[in-house]
């Protein structure tokens, strides 16, 4: 947008966006409002906008135009226009402080903080803030709302301040506290009558305590904290205030990561919190669920604030296990919700005690978890009105799967047999239970079945009895935890043989129930992984299922695990009944699938098969690939693998697959599979295949791109890579990849759209380095890859940035290892030339990716690299990384500071005098934080 666009324009778009009810219309007015926004011509006609005050959405619009612009575009401005920037804001918030227009106000004050923040001339802007809004009185409300937004805007991930600015601009704010908090304390005195700037100044108390600047001990003598707990023991108190003090409590307790630090704000804290158990059993009786759940993120706050203290002091001063008491009785609330607040207490807990592994502790705190346990089973009873199996894709579904994993960690405290005994007996001595607390009961059980010892011989032995003789009529959800919890308990019965025959009867007869068919199926492949000996007797029965497998109503992943444990058992036959067997397996799944493709889409119906249908190649590709990754019989020497006649048998099958689908992704990566896992299975006697298979992939890739081919391209690296035969062919497919992957790179943004080609492609190529390291460093492919490689660095992308960091970390590798071996000096002489040739262009890179686009978890990988360039040539590293900082924007022309050049100085000694990769790798995450 070259030109200003007249501002009735403007007005015009705005409406069309809120008001026009044609869709399209709507489309273009947002598409040319971007544009706009992006334009410089921003500035000024918002301004503008802002003026007119024509009505909300025209001032929304301008208000948050403005906020975008500061935040994004900034550099647009000249510095001398700063100060008018600032009035002009202020100005805004002062005209439109009526409440009518809050959320104008909100984008105006979100700015403002923003502007305070890139704005070094504009020094003490809270108590400039203070100064000029606290006079009035009306202004008081949105004064509050720019304090709050100051101290959050800090961590704004949206401005790119530095860590130097934070620090100075925190610092102001450190220095502002006082006054700040007299402020507050002040406003909380006059105005305690008025509920919602009350709520306003708990708010900002809390951005504060968050920043970690309020001085705790004039905090904990004030008025506001003695306020905050009186405000909360009221049960009239309104629900919006009583959220506000809540977050405000939470926010203090939050913020001392020390206690030490902070003893006399956290012995205030105590004292007041503990004050509240009284008001939260109130609010239980009276069931307001908003209030008990603020009370439990108060007391679970609480515990987290105080647990080294009372891991190290239990039951002394502030290490008080009464705040236990208060969290399990937050536990007990009959809202699932509420107890769900606590899981990460118990979490960092039981992880805490673990690590300490002192019986003394473990003895104090075992009753707290029992207790724990028996409230979470109880939360997990069903309605007793539900019919069916247990739902896990809900919401109740998703919190009893938490509620499962919680009860593993914490469990070693109780003892996984104890509990499974506990459980039992708590069953068996209730009478004539409902069936949802027996569910309940058994789902608990099933948590901890699979640590139950194998030794015990009581309470199992009764249980699986009592499971195998459930009566008929027995609710479906029983039957179906029972059936899961027979799974669990494979490795028991790994130990106990004689129950196996009765078990997999019981099993068998739940996979001819519709509702119970999944689970059952995934019982029977626990088995099977667990007791491959003892199932050997039932391998003929396992294949019969295996071979009938459509009869039964199983999801398609149970079918899979089906077929996964017959495999698992199949493998440990002699080498000639595991031919037969294997044989029958496959064809059951390969008949159907050549039909597939032979039968081609009927008239009428849709080219693409419906997914997880018998007409879906996918369906059988999953179960072929089931069958291959999980047969690994043991082969002795001379002996063909019983895999590898069958899959020459099925190549042509699986080779149409490839030439029907080739443009459907989803059928092509699951093929890709399948042969991944044949190839891994039968190692070097899939050789014969080779050929075709490389020629079909590359023929197909070079029409589609489907970077399944360059993942499958490098499992083929790997196996025949250290073949002398095979690696001319297998260059000769790296070439034939290199040229379509390259133009899909070389398109707008290609690096970014197709981050799967990017990590496989490099992964591919590490596979040479790895495998046959000469043949890729002579290629003529090397120098391109590696300057692909350096712009692929800046991808944000986890595991493709990986793959790019892992390819350059084994070509400087594949220069100094296996030295014994006869091409050892070519290959270091070329890795040594093209670090030579690219290593300032790599070092520039890496520091550039690391600086402004990749998040501070992917650093590591590039600090190696630099580590790794060090171990090679130290010297040149030393020279490229000065090159390297000297392109850096070290100072803005407003006078902001990046990195200063002591900073800069530090730095470069940090990495190029390392000895270790670690002091690289702090140094570069360090570094960086100076330019975010």
């Amino acid at each position: 947008m070259e030109a200003a666009p007249p501002i009735e324009n403007i007005v015009h778009a705005v409406q069309t966006l809120y008001h026009n009810p044609d869709a399209s219309e709507k489309e273009r007015a947002s598409n040319w409002l971007d544009q706009f926004q992006r334009s410089v011509h921003a500035w000024q006609l918002s301004d503008q906008l802002l003026r007119m005050k024509q009505n909300v959405e025209t001032c929304y619009f301008a208000a948050q135009t403005m906020r975008t612009k500061i935040q994004y575009s900034f550099h647009e401005l000249p510095v001398d226009s700063h100060q008018s920037l600032r009035d002009s804001l202020i100005n805004h918030i002062e005209v439109l402080s009526d409440p009518n227009y809050q959320v104008i106000l909100t984008q105006l004050c979100l700015a403002l903080a923003d502007l305070a923040l890139q704005m070094v001339q504009w020094k003490n802007s809270a108590t400039d803030l203070i100064q000029r809004f606290s006079g009035n009185e009306a202004h008081i409300p949105v004064l509050m709302e720019l304090l709050t937004v100051l101290p959050e805007e800090i961590h704004s991930r949206a401005l790119r301040l530095g860590l130097n600015r934070r620090e100075e601009f925190t610092q102001e704010l450190s220095t502002s506290a006082p006054t700040v908090l007299n402020l507050m304390t002040v406003c909380s005195e006059r105005y305690l009558s008025d509920e919602r700037l009350l709520g306003k100044v708990f708010k900002c108390l809390a951005s504060w305590f968050y920043l970690g600047v309020v001085p705790s001990n004039d905090i904990a003598a004030s008025k506001l904290l003695n306020l905050l707990i009186q405000i909360l023991k009221k049960y009239e108190t309104p629900s919006m205030l009583h959220e506000a003090a809540s977050d405000c409590v939470c926010s203090a307790l939050y913020a001392m990561e020390d206690i030490d630090d902070h003893l006399v704000l956290a012995e205030a804290l105590y004292r007041g919190i503990m004050e509240l158990p009284e008001a939260y059993a109130i609010t239980v009786a009276e069931e307001d669920v908003d209030k008990a759940i603020n009370y439990c993120r108060i007391f679970t706050e609480l515990g987290e604030a105080f647990m080294e203290v009372m891991v190290d002091t239990p039951g002394q001063g502030l290490g008080d296990l009464k705040i236990l008491d208060a969290v399990l009785n937050c536990v007990g609330n009959c809202q699932y919700e509420v107890a769900e607040i606590t899981f990460n207490f118990w979490y960092r807990l039981s992880e805490i005690l673990y690590k300490r592994d002192n019986k003394i502790l473990n003895d104090i705190y075992r009753p707290y978890i029992e207790r724990l346990i028996h409230a979470l089973g109880v939360h997990c009873q069903m309605d007793p009105d539900h019919e069916g199996i247990p739902d896990e894709s809900d919401d109740f579904g998703d919190f009893r799967i938490r509620v499962s994993e919680l009860i593993k960690d914490v469990i070693f405290l109780v003892g996984s047999s104890t509990c499974f005994a506990q459980m039992f007996s708590n069953l068996a001595s209730q009478q004539g239970a409902t069936w949802d607390v027996t569910e309940a009961a058994l789902f608990v059980m099933t948590a901890v079945a699979k640590n139950v010892l194998p030794d015990e011989s009581q309470v199992v032995p009764q249980v699986i009895q009592a499971i195998i003789g459930l009566p008929e009529d027995t609710h479906i959800a029983v039957k179906h935890t029972s059936i899961h919890m027979v799974g669990e308990l494979s490795e028991w019965i790994k130990e106990h043989p004689e129950v196996l025959e009765p078990v997999l009867n019981f099993l068998t007869s739940g996979l001819r129930h519709r509702e119970l068919a999944s689970v059952a199926a995934t019982s029977i492949q626990n088995i099977c992984s667990q007791c491959q000996e003892h199932m050997k007797d039932h391998c003929d029965g396992l294949l019969q299922i295996a071979q009938a497998l459509d009869a039964f109503n199983l999801s398609n992943e149970a079918a899979v695990g089906i077929i996964k444990g017959t495999a698992i058992v199949l493998a440990i036959l002699p080498i000639d009944k595991v031919e037969a067997g294997l044989r029958q397996l496959v064809l059951v799944q390969v008949n159907p699938l050549s039909q597939i493709i032979k039968a081609g889409a009927p008239a009428g119906a849709p080219a693409v098969p419906k997914h997880g249908t018998q007409s879906d190649p996918t369906v059988w590709l999953d179960r072929l690939a089931a069958i291959f990754r999980n047969t690994n019989p043991q082969i002795t020497n001379g002996q063909v693998h019983p895999c590898q006649t069958i899959l020459q048998e099925i190549w042509p099958v699986l080779s149409d697959t490839f030439s029907k689908y080739q443009g459907d992704i989803r059928v092509i990566e699951r093929t890709c599979r399948c042969i991944r896992f044949a190839v891994r299975c039968v190692g070097k006697g899939s050789a014969v295949l080779l050929t075709p298979l490389v020629t079909q992939m590359v023929t197909i890739y070079q029409m589609h791109q489907h970077s399944c081919f360059l993942y499958l391209g490098s499992i083929l690296v790997d196996e025949y890579g250290g073949e002398a035969g095979c690696i001319p062919g297998l260059v000769d497919m790296l070439q034939a990849f290199i040229q379509p992957t390259f133009q899909l790179f070389q398109e707008e943004n290609g690096v970014r759209y197709h981050p799967d080609t990017v990590d496989d492609f490099f992964r591919l190529c590490t596979r040479f380095l790895q495998r046959c390291p000469t043949a890729i460093l002579q290629s003529t492919a090397v120098e391109p890859i590696i300057q692909c490689g350096i712009a692929a660095s800046k991808l944000d992308h986890r595991d493709a940035n990986a793959s790019v960091s892992k390819f350059f970390h084994e070509l400087i590798r594949s220069g100094q290892i296996k030295w014994e071996s006869e091409d050892f000096q070519t290959r270091k002489a070329l890795v040594e030339n093209l670090i030579k040739q690219h290593g300032a262009a790599l070092v520039h890179g890496i520091i550039d990716a690391c600086v402004f686009y990749l998040p501070s978890y992917m650093m590591p990988d590039h600090a190696e690299v630099l580590f790794d360039l060090m171990q090679v040539d130290r010297q040149s590293v030393c020279t490229w990384l000065e090159v390297a900082l000297k392109t850096l924007p070290a100072e803005y022309s407003d006078g902001r500071i990046n990195a200063t050049q002591k900073q800069l100085t530090d730095f470069h000694k940090a990495v190029t005098s390392a000895e270790e990769l670690k002091a690289v790798t702090y140094a570069v995450r360090d570094f960086c934080r100076l330019f975010r």
